[in-house]
């Protein structure tokens, strides 16, 4: 089985989103989470809080470093994971399920999302670096 779901769309700082109406549900990839290890500490935004596509809207922390999360398109807060806050093991055990972050109310179409075939590609390239 393949890490990356065929069903959502990737950044290129490994955050996914899974587009539902106008909504998007964001969190880091399999191969993000596999990159960072044990994941001890997530802190979200508050709920109603607006991102321009590319700022920084949280961070992960491991035991091997702080990552900042990317929002993958402009838009505002509208739920956090608050499970991951009191459990942030999720993200490294359930990346694309329970693992998520937070949920966004986008304002325009996103773009620049990559395929998961091209997102497996990507980070192959990061691989072979």
């Amino acid at each position: 089985m393949s890490n990356v779901p065929s069903d959502l769309l990737y950044t290129k700082e490994h955050e996914w989103v899974r587009i539902d109406g106008n909504t998007a549900t964001v969190g880091i990839s399999h191969f993000a989470q596999s990159q960072l290890g044990d994941v001890v500490f997530v802190e979200l935004p508050d709920v109603g809080k607006t991102f321009e596509t590319g700022e920084s809207f949280g961070t992960v922390e491991s035991v091997k470093a702080v990552s900042e999360i990317y929002a993958p398109l402009s838009g505002s807060v509208v739920e956090i994971n608050n499970e991951v806050i009191d459990a942030p093991e999720l993200v490294n055990e359930d990346p694309y399920g329970d693992g998520w972050l937070a949920k966004f109310e986008f304002s325009s179409e996103p773009s620049g999302l990559l395929s998961a075939a091209d997102y497996e590609q990507f980070i192959k390239e990061e691989a072979d670096k």
